[in-house]
Order: C-alpha cells, then structure tokens, then sequence
C-alpha cells in the first residue's frame, strides 16, 4: 500500500459561545462526539477524502459552555496493492488527519477568548470499530 498525503482543508469550523452559569468545583464534562466519512473520486480510483468531524453540542440535560462544529479533510492518493488494504489506509488517514482537527478545535477555542479546549492526543486508532483491525494488522506484519 502506498499512501501520498496531498493536503488538508476546513470543510466546517464553527464555535458558538452558550450563556451557561457553572457552579464553581462542578466538573466539566465535555464529550465530543467523533465522525468519519470516507470518499472516492468517481473516475480515478486514487483519489481519496476523509472527512473527520467533531461535534460538541450543549442540550438541556448536559449543559456545555459552547457549541463546536468543526470537519477537516485530508486529501490522499492511494495505490492498494489488495482489496484488504482499504480499512489499513482508513485507520492509517484519520491518524495522519486527527492532528489538524485536534489544532483546529484549540485555535477554535483560544480565538473566541476562552479556555483553549485541548483534545487527548491519541497515538493509536481513534474509532472503536479500527480497534480490532488495526491490531490485527499490526500482529499480522510482525509475523
């Protein structure tokens, strides 16, 4: 498999500041919800797009201090040897894009004057579903 990282872009950022009272010593409980959205080029099998996005919202039940919208999508040529490299590519493409997401949503925070949000940097797959693959795939290179 060879992958060529053509570049990223800013498909959404948006922040909006919500007018929550927090009691101070209450904890914060933030929780970021993930997604990923995989794309190909029609007529250049190649040519590769994933999208990852995160999503904070404050509803009534869990109260947030803001809102976040904010996707980022990374650009890849891709040559699959097999058909089977495809989810190695997927796992190996939100690694490479999570970082600028992660940057993203700091710069989102700190330039609205606020507390900068730092997102857990995380060295290994970020979905639960790449968990088992991406292990698998590791073992399976090292036989």
């Amino acid at each position: 498999m060879k992958i060529d990282f053509k570049g990223v872009t800013a498909e959404e950022l948006s922040f909006k500041l919500n007018r929550v009272r927090i009691n101070p010593g209450d904890k914060l409980d933030i929780r970021p919800q993930f997604s990923r959205q995989v794309r190909k080029v029609t007529g250049n099998d190649k040519l590769n797009f994933i999208a990852l996005s995160i999503k904070i919202e404050s509803t009534e039940a869990e109260p947030k201090p803001f809102d976040i919208n904010a996707t980022i999508v990374g650009t890849f040529e891709v040559e699959l040897s097999n058909p089977n490299e495809e989810r190695n590519f997927v796992i190996e493409g939100t690694k490479l894009i999570y970082p600028y997401l992660r940057s993203a949503v700091t710069n989102l925070t700190a330039n609205a004057y606020i507390a900068p949000l730092n997102l857990p940097v995380i060295s290994g797959p970020i979905f639960p579903e790449d968990r088992d693959v991406y292990a698998f795939s590791v073992d399976s290179n090292l036989n």
